[in-house]
This record gives C-alpha cells, structure tokens and sequence, in this order.
C-alpha cells in the first residue's frame, strides 16, 4: 500500500481482465498530453496491451475506482542503436497516469518510474531504459530528476519524436 494526494494507492501485475482498462488508462493519458504538448497522439494497439498484459510485463496502481497509473517492465534482450553496451538492461514503457491526476499534479508518475527502478533492480538490471517523447516537459524532467539521462540525438519518423534516456542501476 501507498499513500498520495489523499489517496490509498496499491500496486499490482494486471490481470488478463484488466487489458481494456490498461488500454483505456494508455489511451486517455496518451490524449491528455498529447493536448498538452500539441504533439499527435501515438497509435497504440488493444493487442499489443492485451500481449503486455498477459506476459505479466504491465504494473498497476490501483486505487478504489480502478487503475489510476501504469507502466511496462521488460528485459532488452540486445542493445538497440543509440545506448551504451549494458549486461542485463530492463526497459520502461508505457507510463501512463489518469489525466484527472495529472492535472492536480499527483506523484503517481513519479512512483511508477520508482516502482520500476525498484523491481528492475530486485531482477538483477545492471540498467533501465527508456524512450520518451521530448515535447512532454514534464515527463522529461521527471525522468532527468530519477536519475535518467539522455544518449544520442532526438529521433524522427515523421509522425513522433523520441529520446533514449537511460539510468544506471
């Protein structure tokens, strides 16, 4: 259990169950900050979730009306272009907060990206990695707080824009 912005939050693997809230929480922050930053909103896909779900990769917190945030935790098994040689990366994806905490400036996000450093380094992660969109100042700049720093140029294909940000474990 954990305590935030007069809320009793807990975390948790989602379930099979839990895939179209998953995909909706995604979805919902996904528009959210998309209007924020006028920047397009990603595509995402209900079977790609509903496979991130069921490989037990997505973490949750819950409060008493549902998800209010996640995350995905997985293991790059290669080093993509772009980062530093590592033994045992993890990688950080999918962070999404309740765009209704978002706007009342909750610490869900911030617990998530310290869940997920947390778990990784309980797995054995010598690193964790993570691609971010840098028109999300505020995502950015939680991320550079909890220790991740940028490797390489800001990537383009056209339709969005990432880094890739990195933190030693």
């Amino acid at each position: 259990m954990t305590e935030g912005h007069g809320h009793t939050w807990q975390w948790d693997v989602a379930e099979p169950g839990d895939a179209p809230e998953v995909h909706a929480l995604l979805g919902a922050c996904d528009t959210y900050q998309a209007e924020q930053s006028g920047t397009p909103v990603p595509l995402r896909r209900p079977e790609r979730t509903r496979e991130l779900v069921v490989s037990a990769a997505v973490h949750v917190l819950r409060s008493a009306d549902g998800i209010a945030a996640m995350f995905t935790l997985a293991w790059d098994d290669s080093t993509p272009d772009g980062y530093p040689a590592a033994a045992r990366p993890a990688r950080l994806s999918r962070l999404a907060v309740r765009p209704e905490l978002l706007s009342t400036g909750s610490m869900a996000g911030v617990q998530c990206v310290r869940r997920a450093i947390e778990l990784a380094t309980a797995r054995g992660a010598d690193v964790l990695r993570a691609e971010a969109n840098p028109d999300l100042a505020q995502t950015r700049a939680l991320l550079g707080h909890l220790g991740f720093q940028q490797h390489g140029p800001v990537e383009s294909d056209g339709d969005r824009r990432w880094v890739r940000l990195q933190r030693q474990l």
